[in-house]
Order: C-alpha cells, then sequence, then structure tokens
C-alpha cells in the first residue's frame, strides 16, 4: 500500500513581507448572492453554481454565499444551483440581483438497501465497479482548466495567514497514468506575523495537495484495488444529487490495521456508477503514525501531531464526461512545546475550484510559472491587493471572519 502522503504541514520560521500590486479590467457582470435550506433556513456549503452552455462556474463558501463573474455574452442565460441532498433549480442570470437569497428543497429518497445488494453483492462489489469507470465515464482529452485556491491558517480562532491563487490545471486524461500539472497565473497572500508567533505551520504542496484528492485520478493516494481490504464498507441511506439518484457507501479501516486510513461516505450515480462526491477523514488515533504522515520538519523542542484530518471532493459531468470540480481539506494541528504550560493549536485549511475549462489539442508547454508538488504557496506569492487585482476570474467568496482577518492584518502591517 502506497504511503506517501499528498498534503503535508512544514513547522519553519517565518520571514518578512512585501506588497505587490496589480489590476485587470474587463467587460463583464458581477452576481452575488446566498444559497438557504428552504426548510431550516440554514446557509448551504458548497453549493454549485453553473452557467448553462458554459464551463463557468463557482462554489458556496461556509457562509452559504456566493460571487459570480459573468462575461456579458451570457447574460441572457440561466445558471444552475445544486447541492447534495437537494433538488436543483435553474435561473435566468438577468434576474438575480446583488445579494440574493436562494432557496433549495431538501430532497430526500428512501431506498431499500435490500434493492441495493441486489445488484451487487455488497457495497465493496460497488466501489470495485465504481474505480472500474475511470476509463470510460471520465474525462478522455488534455483539458485546461482555470481554477481559484485558498489556503489559510488559522492559530486556534484567529486567522493569522491567507493566500490566494488562480491556476490553471494541464489535467490529463484519466485512462493515462501521467500526472497534471499546474501553472501559477495570479497569487497574494496577507499574513500577521505577530499572531503567528515564532512558529508557524506552512502547507507544502499548495495547489497539488487539493488536485491529489481527486480520487479516481488518484487513487492511490486514499484506496484503489491493492488495499481495498483494508476496508470494510457497507450501504448508507440513499440520497440526490442534481435531481439523480444517488447510492451512499461508508467506509473505515478494518479493526487491527495500526496505519492510520480513511473513513467517510462516498456518494456514486446510481445510473451510471460515477463517483459525484465524497467526504472523508483520516483516523489519527495514533498521533505518532499520524504526524509521521503529516509533519515534515518542526523544531527540536516541539512535538507536533494532528488532530484532525478532513477532505472533501466533488465531480462534475459535461458532454457526458465526468471531471474534477471542487476539493476541501482541513487540517488541525497541536503543538506541545518543551517546558510550556499550555499548547498551541493551528487550523490549516485550502480549498480548490474549477472555474472555467477547455479542451486542448497541443500538449503542455512547461514554463517559469509552473508549480512543482513540493511548493510552499506563501514562499511564492509576496503580498496582496485590491480586489480589481481579480479583474473578471471567478473567486470563491471569502468567510466574514477571512474578510475582518484582512483588514486587521492591513492595519496591523499599517502599523508596523
Amino acid at each position: 500500500m502506497k504511503r506517501d502522503v499528498f498534503f503535508r504541514a512544514v513547522c519553519i520560521l517565518l520571514i518578512n513581507c512585501s506588497l505587490v500590486y496589480a489590476q485587470d479590467i474587463s467587460s463583464f457582470k458581477e452576481i452575488n448572492g446566498t444559497v438557504i435550506d428552504q426548510k431550516s433556513k440554514d446557509k448551504l456549503v458548497f453549493a454549485d453554481l453553473v452557467i448553462n452552455g458554459s464551463n463557468i462556474s463557482t462554489v458556496t463558501n461556509t457562509d452559504g454565499e456566493f460571487s459570480l463573474k459573468i462575461p456579458n455574452h451570457l447574460l441572457e442565460g440561466t445558471i444552475t444551483i445544486s447541492h447534495l441532498g437537494y433538488q436543483k433549480i435553474e435561473l435566468r442570470i438577468s434576474e438575480i440581483s446583488n445579494d440574493e437569497k436562494i432557496y433549495l428543497e431538501p430532497s430526500i429518497i428512501q431506498l431499500d438497501e435490500i434493492k441495493i445488494a441486489s445488484k451487487f453483492k455488497n457495497a465493496k462489489a460497488l466501489v470495485m465497479e465504481t474505480l472500474s469507470k475511470k476509463n470510460t465515464l471520465y474525462n478522455d482529452d488534455n483539458m485546461l482548466m482555470t481554477a481559484f485556491y485558498r489556503e489559510t491558517i488559522k492559530k486556534r480562532k484567529k486567522n493569522a495567514s491567507l493566500s490566494e491563487a488562480v491556476v490553471q490545471i494541464h489535467k490529463q486524461p484519466y485512462k493515462n497514468s501521467r500526472n497534471d500539472n499546474i501553472e501559477l497565473i495570479k497569487a497574494r497572500k496577507k499574513t500577521d506575523y505577530s499572531r503567528l508567533d515564532t512558529l508557524a505551520m506552512k502547507l507544502q504542496g499548495g495547489p497539488f495537495s487539493n488536485l491529489y484528492i481527486d480520487i479516481i485520478k488518484y487513487p492511490e493516494y486514499i484506496f484503489d484495488v491493492e488495499n481495498l481490504d483494508y476496508y470494510r464498507f457497507s450501504f448508507g441511506e440513499s440520497t440526490q444529487i442534481d435531481n439523480a439518484l444517488v447510492y451512499v457507501v461508508n467506509f473505515e479501516q478494518n479493526p487491527g490495521i495500526e496505519t492510520p486510513l480513511y473513513y467517510g461516505k462516498l456518494y456514486i450515480d446510481a445510473e451510471n456508477l460515477a463517483l459525484k462526491s465524497a467526504v472523508y477523514s483520516l483516523n489519527v488515533e495514533n498521533k505518532k503514525l499520524a504526524s509521521e504522515m503529516y509533519v515534515r520538519k518542526k523544531p527540536r523542542k516541539a512535538e507536533v501531531y494532528p488532530t484532525e484530518a478532513t477532505y472533501r471532493v466533488n465531480y462534475r459531468t459535461q458532454n457526458g464526461k465526468w471531471h474534477y470540480a471542487y476539493s476541501n481539506i482541513l487540517l488541525t494541528f497541536k503543538v506541545n512545546w518543551q517546558g510550556k504550560l499550555f499548547n498551541s493549536v493551528y487550523t490549516l485549511s485550502s480549498e480548490m475550484a474549477v472555474t472555467d475549462w477547455k479542451i486542448m489539442d497541443t500538449k503542455l508547454v512547461k514554463n517559469n510559472s509552473m508549480l512543482f508538488p513540493s511548493t510552499i504557496l506563501t514562499e511564492q506569492v509576496s503580498g496582496f491587493s485590491d480586489p480589481a487585482f481579480w479583474g473578471e476570474y471567478n473567486i470563491i467568496e471569502p468567510e466574514k471572519s477571512i474578510e475582518t482577518a484582512i483588514e486587521k492584518i492591513k492595519k496591523q502591517l499599517e502599523r508596523t
């Protein structure tokens, strides 16, 4: 079983930062709003918004909010809003006002587990069949994906660092074994070094970490046919995504296995057995082994280990082919210092959403903007700018807490 970890945290000393400004102006309309549960009135996180007839999309943030920049030639079109377990809806773009509240109705399907089992020997057989669809259901072209990436670092509950980037993913066909490449287009960061003290957590991998959560393209990082026996699978209660029936499969590592493995849920399209979404976590009960998986470098007098490691990946279909659309990672680490009474808790999160894509006929030509799987994004970026920096690029709307942190960090830098 492959033990290499696709997402690492690095504990290192920090250095200073500077500011860089840029601007991009184009013709588009920006709409924003909130996606809400019709019954409970809860804000819906990770809802998908796709402009019909195009490849332009975004997702809602943890406050259920979205912002979408739409080229003028698409303003007379429609937009589809969908979420796991809800009925999708379509709205005319011209009828969406700013601060629009969009309500989705829950869609619960009761499906007898026995009926599911009649089609498959067991839940494991369904998972194996899903993984075998890699060469047929998923994109088989070279694709150039424009994506937005954000990573944040908190010390306890206070935001301390924010990095954002627009990248282009040179996505290989799912049927071949070549790895994807990522090119950095634009980036910015803001860090409050006083809040991080002398030690900070840095993320090694940057956008690659989120890309490697593509279970279908990179099953070796989670589970594949070689290590499926390390897991036990069971059927959960079925649901709907985009008004389509979805099987839910629960998985966890078998008892007696010492190596930290994953547990969570797979959401599988009942019609064609494509993986639509996966939400899972690493078993971090064994602190020593879990620490070896994530911590590459740390101070000699500090004990660092993860207390939470959670992942999410979503897929989207276009023209009958599925492809990676969104992923989210949340890591929490505890740092115990030798000789100190209190410990430090850091939360590192990152997310990446594909906001546009096109099929490429030409091969990738690498340049100085290419990132590497070992890249630490905060070392590639030098500052933060005003919103015009992003021009017509679509981003994930920031949380209220992140916006507040940015303003506080700006003031702190001005004072120093």
